[in-house]
């Protein structure tokens, strides 16, 4: 009997559907519908797709899907595969945004929304307070953040440039410290 592209598009699908949790998890559904029940590939060939998905960048599930299809019936097969085995973890993520953004428009979740805010502010500023204790610590070091401060906030200097420059004058400041004690 001849492979349809519907067929592999509908097995990867339920595949992919029972797929809860990581690429390892797939190796064991697949085995059982693809070598057991459909008896489209062998065992080895499982082992090998399995292996060169997670030797390539990807998710495995994916990986392996289109090593599958790719087998079956080229390229249209390694895209009903793909397609299959991604379409329900799509859905499932849409619902689920679906879903999240009604209950965000709820005003007792709003409310516990604003209270994790300050709650989050607050962490912000403990840490800040204990950096800035361990950081700042003598007129050079102020001079430094208050430097910083003014170019970021005042000239919109990239934070990337800023912790460079930040590092640079941290290296210049001990290599001066070693030539003192010398």
């Amino acid at each position: 009997m001849e492979i349809t592209l519907y067929q592999i598009f509908k097995t990867f699908f339920k595949v992919g559907t029972m797929l809860l949790g990581g690429g390892y998890v797939i190796l064991p559904l697949l085995q059982s519908e693809l070598v057991e029940r459909k008896g489209w590939i062998s065992d080895e060939d499982l082992c090998e797709y399995f292996a060169l998905g997670q030797s390539i960048p990807g998710i495995i599930a994916a990986n392996v899907s289109i090593f599958v299809g790719y087998k079956l019936k080229r390229t249209a097969g390694a895209l009903a595969a793909i397609s299959g085995i991604v379409l329900p973890a799509f859905l499932a993520i849409v619902i689920i945004a679906k879903i999240l953004e009604e209950i965000v428009n709820i005003r007792f979740i709003q409310s516990i929304f604003w209270g994790v805010g300050i709650g989050v502010l607050m962490l912000l500023f403990l840490a800040v307070k204990e950096i800035w204790r361990k950081s700042v610590v003598d007129k050079f070091t102020c001079f430094v953040f208050f430097l910083v401060f003014i170019m970021s906030s005042c000239f919109k200097v990239s934070p990337a440039f800023l912790i460079i420059l930040v590092i640079f004058i941290g290296l210049c400041l001990e290599a001066v410290k070693r030539i003192e004690k010398e």
